[in-house]
């Protein structure tokens, strides 16, 4: 800048002494616009140096954040690197103690799947045999249940039990009541003896206690033909005569949707008919008790 200054006043001081007093003027006028022109671009110039050492710096100090970055993430390569190498050489080592172990097993005459299986087997029959248990403890207080009605209801009608008048007994797990037809009707008729009456009314004394049960009553008869009736068949008489009971029995209090009639005239016997006290067992009138639906119990079968 000063051999620029130096350059400049040359020329100026050289024609102060020819020129005249107005372009001595103008040429100091322009020196001083080229000074200032040049002082401007020195103070450019020194911007721009500034400017590209700051970011030539930045530039620096981010390569250097990187360098740090690169450094860290291939040590952790080479930390996973050793990792992947150790579970490889642990699983090695796990595979070859576990054939060892079933080498071992195989050479003591066991058979490693085998074993696994018979597991499997053993298991399943555990969790079969305890569900089998709990049938058997369900059907065993259905059992005690229909015993213990059966000992109240035998209690409670034992007169009529040791008077001839009822038979008490249980068939398939139901409670069977049976009341003679000599007892309840004459021969061939469907209309109830006074004696019929009067047993009945004991009986439905007792059953319409029982809530929630349903009784079927069936009418039996013996092989004879059917003789002085107005009835066709035995068919016809004994279901005629379980609905005679069933209405009485509704009118001594029992509710009508609990018991319901059917017929089987001779075709299921309590014993044969070969004799006259054989025939006069047939000939009578059963009251059922029907199981409800929890008493079902499948009884698991032996194994």
């Amino acid at each position: 800048m000063r051999r620029l200054r130096a350059f400049t006043l040359i020329p100026i001081v050289a024609l102060a002494g020819c020129v005249a007093e107005g372009k001595y003027d103008q040429a100091l006028a322009n020196a001083a616009q080229l000074r200032t022109r040049n002082q401007a671009l020195a103070a450019d110039a020194v911007r721009r140096e500034r400017a590209h050492d700051a970011e030539t710096a930045r530039l620096e100090h981010a390569l250097d954040d990187l360098t740090k970055s690169a450094t860290l993430a291939a040590a952790q390569i080479e930390g996973l690197q050793v990792g992947a190498r150790e579970c490889g050489t642990a699983l090695d080592e796990a595979t070859a103690i576990n054939q060892q172990l079933r080498s071992e097993l195989e050479r003591h005459g066991k058979n490693v799947d085998a074993l696994l299986s018979e597991k499997g087997t053993l298991a399943s029959a555990l969790t079969q045999a305890k569900a089998r248990l709990e049938e058997l403890r369900r059907a065993q207080a259905a059992a005690e249940t229909r015993a213990a009605l059966f000992r109240d209801v035998a209690l409670r009608l034992k007169r009529m039990v040791d008077a001839g008048e009822l038979v008490i007994s249980l068939r398939s797990g139901r409670m069977v009541l049976a009341l003679p037809n000599d007892v309840l009707f004459d021969s061939g008729k469907t209309t109830l003896k006074p004696r019929g009456k009067a047993a009945l009314e004991q009986v439905a004394t007792v059953l319409k206690t029982l809530q929630d049960r349903k009784f079927q009553v069936a009418g039996h008869t013996d092989d004879e033909p059917i003789r002085f009736s107005p009835f066709q068949s035995n068919w016809q008489l004994a279901t005629q005569r379980a609905l005679v009971v069933v209405d009485h029995m509704i009118a001594l209090g029992m509710a009508p949707n609990a018991v319901s009639a059917a017929g089987y005239a001779e075709f299921d016997p309590v014993t044969g008919n070969d004799s006259a006290d054989g025939r006069a067992k047939n000939r009578r009138i059963e009251i059922t008790l029907q199981p409800n639906i929890d008493e079902f119990v499948a009884v698991p079968t032996a194994w």
